[in-house]
């Protein structure tokens, strides 16, 4: 029984997570709002490991690539607020250049996060699908 209100506590917090992504108007707080999103998965080990299971139809329906995507802001937004010489390399530092932009109110149609928002809240629909289809 103490398994089932953990999966339903589980289940009502990853939907407080897309809630608040789904309402969210576009701007800096959207992107913050899908790292709390992402890391809430990944704080959650039954979560994240139905999204990297290699089944099928997380293949045919490309799961892993789409958390992809939004894993790359949940990372650009703890390299932001992390001080640190270290190389990130080229894709993270372009991922950090393009969330300060936004961050500082800079919302450039070539800034390709901020062109790709209403996509990244699609692909945060499909993963609370994904996840409410394997019901945690």
């Amino acid at each position: 029984m103490q398994t089932m209100k953990l999966l339903e506590k589980v289940k009502s917090e990853l939907d407080e997570k897309f809630q608040k992504v789904s309402k969210t108007p576009a701007g800096f707080d959207f992107f913050v709002a899908i790292h709390d999103f992402i890391e809430y998965i990944e704080s959650n080990s039954s979560l994240s490991h139905n999204l990297s299971y290699p089944a099928k139809s997380n293949q045919e329906l490309k799961i892993p690539a789409k958390y992809g995507h939004l894993k790359q802001i949940y990372q650009g937004l703890e390299d932001a607020d992390t001080e640190s010489n270290v190389d990130l390399g080229h894709a993270r530092y372009m991922v950090l250049v393009e969330l300060n932009q936004i961050r500082n109110k800079d919302f450039s149609e070539s800034n390709s996060f901020w062109k790709r928002r209403e996509l990244f809240r699609k692909l945060t629909g499909e993963i609370y699908e994904r996840l409410n289809a394997n019901s945690v």
